[in-house]
């Protein structure tokens, strides 16, 4: 290997080494997870995550399964977070580009007087390159770092958008298969007092039933039909809701009530692993979303930082010029020009100081924002894990009491008509049988919902 070749093959390297910048982005250290390692109530020796659940294996029912994926389709809140990723992606692509030159091809022509009472005409056609940056102290590289990391949070973004689309359809359609339970409940209920109410007037009419039997027969039977008319407008805005989580309006028979709607959630939706705090970390979409907002704000103290240094660029140009059209592109008409250029920052009268004050302190908003999000994450999964603990008993206990005000309604109908007790034991059985009826509707639905919280707050419903 010859001299010339070892000085141009190290030319190059240089130029490379000057070309790719250094980086003034300061070292990333991720805070400490401000929550504890290990949930309050959680299982015992519950290893695996969520997330790793795919929510087509947690919803286990078909109907549900469609209406889901009915809204992974059309939500338009889901298609606009898929679109901001193009939207950022593209703005990535941009700062990317402002590493390389742009090149443009131009042609210029010029005619001025030429100081001799005459006009001299100038004609150019080339090649131009205007203000390339030079990026040797990394500044255009930190900033493709940041929108880098911006457009990596709107991924995430879209990912907590879909977990919580997942969770919203699956609450609303429970809420839904509720609502029918209750609407049946009162429904017979209301035909109960009705025909109750009708033997009461019976009664009175006969002198067998005092005015007091007849005013309270008639108030049961009222407070019935209002209860009704309520739970018909709350079945049609939970329908209503769960038209605008869709996009459309739902196939009739997807939300239509079946018996086996009346069972435990076992018959709906998978048992969820809690797996530990430290997993939220990696698998929760909007503490990752947070993480990649904390990489851009870190990153942006170097683009900060590198506005202390000179900023390199370079005009260049390379064409032909002649002072008539027909003598370009001629030999001995071609040439370059190439103008390098450095600004340093003497005054600015504190404008890159406040710079990287404000990225300093974005920074530290991100990292105040990070660890909320693990916090909030850390309460949401708590929360979920206590209901876990707590609901099931709760329901167990209240459908116990529905057996025994059941029996006590029967009991006190039949001790009414044999003259033992008087109607007040009755219209009193009655209301607490409806009562503990819906209380124990009210109770499922919290159970069910519950686990859909818990699945949600895991960080589950986001894998393709």
């Amino acid at each position: 290997m010859n001299a010339f070749t070892l000085r141009a093959r190290l030319g190059v390297v240089a130029a490379a080494a000057v070309l790719a910048g250094c980086s003034m982005i300061p070292k990333l250290e991720r805070p400490e997870p401000p929550v504890a390692s290990a949930y309050p109530l959680a299982p015992v020796g519950a290893s695996s995550n969520a997330a790793d659940v795919a929510w087509s294996r947690f919803v286990t029912d078909a109907r549900l399964r469609q209406l889901i994926g009915l809204a992974l389709q059309n939500n338009r809140d889901l298609r606009v977070a898929a679109l901001n990723i193009e939207q950022v992606r593209a703005q990535y692509q941009i700062q990317r580009a402002n590493q390389f030159p742009t090149v443009n091809a131009g042609f210029t022509g010029n005619r001025q007087p030429d100081g001799k009472g005459g006009i001299a005409d100038t004609y150019s056609v080339g090649f131009l390159t205007s203000a390339w940056e030079i990026d040797v102290f990394g500044r255009l590289s930190s900033l493709k770092e940041v929108a880098l990391a911006q457009y990596l949070a709107s991924e995430e973004a879209r990912k907590a958008v879909q977990t919580s689309l997942v969770a919203q359809v699956a609450s609303t359609w429970l809420a839904l298969q509720a609502d029918e339970e209750q609407l049946a409940v009162t429904r017979q209920t209301l035909r109960t007092r009705e025909d109750s109410l009708r033997l009461t007037r019976l009664r009175f009419d006969n002198g067998a039933a005092s005015a007091l039997d007849l005013r309270q027969a008639e108030s049961l039977a009222a407070a019935a039909q209002a209860t009704l008319a309520q739970q018909e407008r709350q079945r049609a805005l939970d329908l209503n809701a769960l038209t605008l989580l869709l996009g459309q309006t739902p196939p009739s028979e997807l939300v239509s009530p079946t018996q086996a709607d009346a069972a435990l959630p076992e018959a709906v939706l998978a048992d969820v692993p809690a797996g530990l705090p430290s997993d939220l970390l990696t698998r929760r979409a909007d503490i990752r979303q947070a993480e990649q907002q904390l990489v851009a704000a870190n990153a942006n103290i170097g683009a900060a930082r590198a506005a202390f240094f000179p900023r390199i660029s370079l005009t260049a140009s390379v064409g032909t010029a002649s002072s008539d059209l027909s003598g370009l592109f001629k030999d001995g008409s071609w040439g370059f020009t190439l103008a390098p250029q450095a600004l340093l920052p003497i005054f600015d009268a504190g404008r890159n100081r406040a710079g990287l004050d404000s990225a300093q302190a974005g920074r530290d908003i991100a990292v105040a924002q990070y660890e909320k999000a693990i916090q909030t994450a850390f309460r949401e999964v708590a929360d979920a894990l206590a209901g876990q603990a707590t609901l099931g008993e709760q329901l167990r206990a209240q459908q116990a009491q529905l057996t025994a005000e059941t029996d006590r309604f029967r009991l006190a109908e039949l001790r009414y008509r044999n003259g033992v007790a008087s109607y007040l034991d009755v219209l009193d059985a009655q209301r607490s049988l409806f009562a503990t009826q819906q209380a124990v509707t009210q109770s499922r639905l919290a159970l069910q919902q519950n686990r859909v919280a818990l699945y949600r707050a895991l960080g589950g419903g986001w894998s393709e």
